[in-house]
Formats: C-alpha cells, sequence, structure tokens
C-alpha cells in the first residue's frame, strides 16, 4: 500500500513552479471559468424610460443654467457698453450746448461792447458840441497846438479858421503868430472849433472832422463828426 498524496514530501527537484495563495484566487478562477476563454462580458443593462427622463431633465436644468450664466455675461457686456456709448453721446451734447453757449455770450459781449462804445462816440459827440458852443474860445489852444507841431524850420505858416473863430481870435486871441511869422486865413470851409495849418513843409489838419475821427478809430469806430445829428448853433452872445 503506498504512501497516501497528503503526506507525501515532494522533493524540491520535482517543483517547477508556483504562486502564492489568495482568497481571491478561486472566485478569478471562477470568473474566467464561468465567461470561458475569449467571451467579452455582458454589455450594461439599457436605461428605463424614468432613467431617460431623468436624464433629460437633468440635460434641460444644466444647459438652462448655462444659458442663463451666458445671457447675464452678455447684458452686463451689452449694458457697460450702453452706459459708456450713452456717456460719451451726452458728453458730446453737453460740449455741443457749451460751445452754442459761449458763441451766444460772445456774440454779445461783442455786441454790448459796439453798443456801449457807440454810446460812448454819442455822449463825447454831443459834449464836444456842447463845448464849442458854450466855448469858443477853445479854438486858441487848437490852434496853437497845431502851430507848435510845426517844426522851427516851416516858412510861409498860414492858419485857416472858420470866419467867426478867425474873428475871435483876431480881436481877443494871444497866439505867438510873430514869432512863428504865421496868419491867420478867414475859411469858411472849416468848420467851427478847427483848424487847418498850412507850410512850405506840410499841412497839419487839426479840424474837427480829422480829430474827431482818430478819436472814434481809437475806440474802434469809423464814425465821422457828421454821422450823427447836424453841429450844435454856435451862440452868437458868447464872447
Amino acid at each position: 500500500m503506498g504512501t497516501p498524496l497528503h503526506n507525501r514530501f515532494i522533493p524540491r527537484e520535482e517543483l517547477h513552479s508556483f504562486s502564492a495563495w489568495s482568497p481571491d484566487s478561486f472566485s478569478g478562477h471562477e470568473q474566467t471559468a464561468a465567461h470561458g476563454p475569449g467571451v467579452p462580458p455582458a454589455p450594461p443593462p439599457e436605461p428605463t424610460a424614468e432613467e431617460r427622463a431623468a436624464q433629460h431633465q437633468a440635460q434641460l436644468a444644466e444647459a438652462r443654467q448655462m444659458g442663463y450664466k451666458d445671457g447675464y455675461r452678455d447684458g452686463l457686456v451689452a449694458l457697460e457698453n450702453f452706459k459708456q456709448s450713452y456717456a460719451a453721446q451726452v458728453t458730446a451734447q453737453v460740449a455741443a450746448v457749451a460751445a452754442a453757449f459761449r458763441a451766444q455770450l460772445d456774440a454779445m459781449e461783442q455786441q454790448l461792447a459796439r453798443g456801449l462804445s457807440q454810446v460812448a462816440i454819442e455822449i463825447a459827440r454831443q459834449a464836444v458840441r456842447s463845448e464849442l458852443a458854450t466855448r469858443p474860445q477853445l479854438i486858441e489852444a487848437v490852434a496853437q497846438e497845431a502851430l507848435n507841431s510845426l517844426v522851427h524850420s516851416a516858412r510861409h505858416i498860414r492858419v485857416h479858421l472858420h470866419p467867426d473863430d478867425h474873428q475871435l481870435l483876431t480881436t481877443q486871441g494871444q497866439l505867438d503868430l510873430d514869432a512863428r511869422d504865421a496868419r491867420l486865413l478867414s475859411d469858411p470851409a472849416i468848420t467851427r472849433g478847427g483848424c487847418v495849418v498850412e507850410s512850405d513843409i506840410g499841412v497839419i489838419d487839426a479840424s474837427i472832422e480829422a480829430r474827431w475821427r482818430r478819436a472814434a478809430a481809437a475806440l474802434g469806430h469809423d464814425s465821422g463828426w457828421s454821422d450823427s445829428v447836424p453841429d450844435a448853433p454856435i451862440s452868437e452872445d458868447t464872447p
């Protein structure tokens, strides 16, 4: 009777290969044996209608949430663009209104300045007329100033005066005519209150018209002495 198999000692030379045993060894062996070599595992079961509906609802909810986020982001971008465009438009409109207001204000200031200077011209004109009417002896100062404007080498000096001024200076004047070898000439073409001095080297125009044009030009006006009311009458009672 031979030795039982489980009691037999196996020599080393009879051992060709071995591996460590684990509790899962039998389960793996059984699984391989169950499917067999080269047989693929069974596909997962198809989802039920309820599962498909739940998946569809989840996908719809996710798409809705993504659409809300995208719409909100696009809305913020559109709102920011609108704010910038509106601000630029308002700024341009305000600038245009301000420029128009400044232009109107400048025009009003210029119109007011012209009006004021015109009023000043008229007031000065009336003041001069009044002075000439009440103080005709002022012609002496005008004639003396015109004589002094001539250089000392001037010869053949003639002072043209209105006939009334000529009579006044001839009878009451104190012009230094002898020192300049000058003569007074009565000239109806000269407006009272002015004179014209002629010499061999030039003419000094000290007429009312010339002096007035120079004064008006200094105020920015091209206004003549006779552009307004006629000359005020000279009082015959004035000495």
